[in-house]
């Protein structure tokens, strides 16, 4: 056996689809951009019923109800991991066990993406799960542990996240509530709301995209609505671009944001930014205040 090394080329031509998260404020029109997305090719993985904003749209959706059916789906959408005990979630026992309940998994073939709306309401199931699980009582007191119940889900989240970013031939995407509150020193602080602290950190780190659809105002005092896609901003919106095709604003269509996404990659001389920081010697020294300069030590 040949050791299974994956030239460029083959990695090159590989078909890849684009995991991102999509986050704003309620009713800003997040579950509004599946009108972005051709219907035919799209699966809505509805977990909000808040589909009135899209009502007449012609895609296709599922309706999971609880932590158990989120699952399910998601080992049928990303087929079974081979590291996995037969014992455990997305193996391949769990997934021939859903493909002998829905039938083939060559039916999803169709979709090119997948639209997960919300991972705020998908963190409220797998929290309710966790409740009823050994782990979230105490040993000695047989009581709930609520540290117990929010680690399980913490740990619950990122496998089904992780799962899900696994499914290489489609674009998967999350959309999320975003919450925003004042810190310590009283300033704005955004975050993806979602229940426990686990999936919120680590999430940024899972996906490719991360792009908070925001309204900004323009130089002529407009407000208008934009994706913000850069995680240095003014704003402070959570932000990634892992692709380095974006720009820090882009239009609020996210239909042309992958098609933008999936273009011609620019060369890393263009997107990365090698330059040596200025060193202190050559800026100077910044001058020390006299009221410390003059301190005893």
């Amino acid at each position: 056996m040949k050791l299974p090394i994956i030239t460029a080329d083959q990695r090159l031509a590989e078909q890849r689809g684009v995991k991102g998260v999509l986050v704003g404020k309620s009713g800003i029109g997040k579950t509004s951009q599946l009108w972005t997305l051709k219907a035919t090719a799209t699966l809505f993985f509805d977990l909000e019923a808040g589909d009135l904003a899209v009502e007449g749209w012609a895609g296709d959706t599922i309706r999971p109800r609880t932590w158990q059916e989120c699952r399910d789906f998601a080992v049928f959408i990303g087929g079974p991991n081979p590291a996995l005990r037969d014992d455990q979630p997305y193996s391949q026992a769990h997934f021939d066990a859903v493909c002998a309940r829905f039938g083939e998994p060559t039916d999803l073939d169709k979709y090119d993406t997948v639209f997960v709306d919300s991972i705020t309401v998908a963190g409220r199931l797998c929290l309710q799960w966790s409740k009823g699980q050994p782990q979230a009582y105490s040993e000695k007191t047989g009581k709930p542990d609520s540290r117990g119940a929010y680690g399980l889900m913490g740990q619950e989240m990122i496998a089904w996240l992780t799962h899900l970013q696994h499914t290489r031939r489609k674009n998967v995407w999350f959309v999320g509530i975003l919450s925003e509150s004042l810190d310590d020193f009283n300033r704005r602080v955004f975050s993806l709301q979602i229940d426990g602290s686990k999936t919120g950190l680590e999430l940024p780190g899972i996906v490719d995209e991360v792009v908070t659809l925001a309204e900004v105002k323009g130089d002529d005092g407009v407000n208008y609505r934009a994706f913000v896609c850069h995680t240095l901003n003014t704003w402070g919106y959570p932000a990634k671009d892992r692709s380095g095709r974006l720009d820090a604003i882009e239009e609020p269509h996210l239909g042309r944001l992958m098609e933008k996404i999936a273009g011609p990659a620019k060369p890393a001389s263009e997107r990365l930014a090698f330059a040596r920081p200025i060193s202190a010697s050559s800026a100077g020294t910044p001058a020390i205040p006299e009221s410390i300069a003059t301190q005893e030590i």
